[in-house]
C-alpha cells in the first residue's frame, strides 16, 4: 500500500472506487489500524459513488511513529504536563493527507477516537470538509460518553505479549465491545491479521494522553456548519449513548441515528444502514 507525507510524518494509506467521484475520509479510532474498516465495507461507500481513503493515525499500522514517553498514571491522575501530540494534530494529519492526494475536499467520517478527530477536521480545516460523520464518538466533556467498567477493563489490559496472547485478547475484547453481533472467528481472525500486519504497542499510551488530555469540543462544534450524522449504538459499552447524544445536540442540525442492535463495533449485518446514512449525509452537502 502506498504511503503520503502529512504534517511532517508519513501516512499509509488506500484507497476504493473512482477518484473522480467526491472523496470520503475514514478515520479510525483508539490502537486501531485501517484496516479494522474492512475492504468490503469500503466497498459499499465507493460503489454509492464516492472515491473512499482508509489510513493508518500515527502511532499505529504502518504510519510513521512518534517519539516520546508517557506516564500513564499521571494521566489519570490528570497531573500530566504535556504530551507527545493532540487530536488536534491528528486532525492535522488526516487534513494533510488530503492535500498530499490533491483532494480538496472530503466527506470525513470518523469511529471512536477516529470520530473525535473527524470532529476536529472539520472544526479546525472546514476549508477540507464537505460533511461530517461522527459514529460512536462523544464530545470530549467528561460527564457524557462514559465507558462501563468491563469495557475500560477490556481496554486496559497489558499489552499482549505474543500473537496468541493478541488473538485471545481481540477474541475477549470483542464479545465485550460487540454484544448483539459478535462473530468469535471473524474476531480472531482479524485479531491474528492485526498483529502480523503490525505490532508495536508504545504508541497506545501516546494516543490515549491524546484522547484524555483534548478539551471538551461542545462550544466549538457550534460552529460546524456542514452537513453532519451522529450514528451510534444504544448497547455500545466503551463510549455509551450520552457521548452521541450529546455530540449531535451540540452540532447545529445534526442527524442522529440510534442502532439497537450496534456496540462499539461496525457490525456486518447493520452495513446497509450505515453506508445508506453515511452517503445519504454526505450527498446533502450538494457535492
Amino acid at each position: 500500500m502506498p504511503r503520503a507525507k502529512s504534517n511532517g510524518i508519513e501516512l499509509e494509506y488506500d484507497t476504493f472506487g473512482n477518484p473522480d467521484d467526491p472523496a470520503l475520509l475514514l478515520i479510525m479510532g483508539f490502537t486501531a489500524q485501517m484496516t479494522a474498516w474492512e475492504p468490503a465495507f469500503c466497498q459499499l461507500i465507493a460503489d454509492q459513488g464516492f472515491h473512499v481513503i482508509r489510513f493508518d493515525n500515527r502511532d499505529v499500522g504502518l504510519s510513521s511513529r512518534i517519539e516520546g514517553d508517557v506516564d500513564i498514571a499521571q494521566l489519570f491522575s490528570g497531573e500530566i504536563k504535556s504530551v507527545p501530540y493532540s487530536l488536534d494534530d491528528m486532525a492535522a494529519d488526516a487534513a494533510g493527507l488530503l492535500d498530499a492526494l490533491g483532494i480538496d475536499k472530503a466527506h470525513i467520517v470518523g469511529a471512536s477516537m477516529g470520530g473525535m478527530i473527524a470532529q476536529l477536521v472539520a472544526l479546525n480545516h472546514p476549508d477540507k470538509t464537505l460533511s461530517l460523520c461522527s459514529i460512536m464518538s462523544t464530545t470530549g466533556d467528561p460527564s457524557v460518553g462514559q465507558a462501563k467498567p468491563e469495557a475500560m477493563a477490556a481496554l486496559m489490559q497489558p499489552a499482549a505479549r505474543n500473537r496468541e496472547e493478541a488473538v485471545e485478547r481481540g477474541v475477549s475484547t470483542g464479545r465485550i465491545l460487540s454484544p448483539v453481533h459478535f462473530d468469535e472467528t471473524k474476531a480472531a481472525k482479524r485479531a491474528g491479521e492485526s498483529y502480523d500486519r503490525a505490532f508495536d504497542p508504545k504508541g497506545v499510551a501516546r494516543q490515549m494522553a491524546a484522547i484524555g488530555t483534548q478539551a471538551d469540543r461542545t462550544p466549538k462544534l457550534a460552529n460546524v456548519t456542514v452537513p453532519s450524522l451522529v450514528i451510534h449504538g444504544r448497547p455500545d459499552p466503551l463510549v455509551t449513548l450520552s457521548g452521541g447524544e450529546a455530540t449531535a445536540k451540540a452540532i447545529p442540525n445534526a442527524t442522529l441515528v440510534v442502532l439497537d442492535e450496534m456496540g462499539h463495533d461496525n457490525p456486518e449485518p447493520l452495513w446497509p444502514t450505515i453506508v445508506e446514512a453515511i452517503t445519504t449525509n454526505a450527498r446533502s452537502a450538494g457535492k
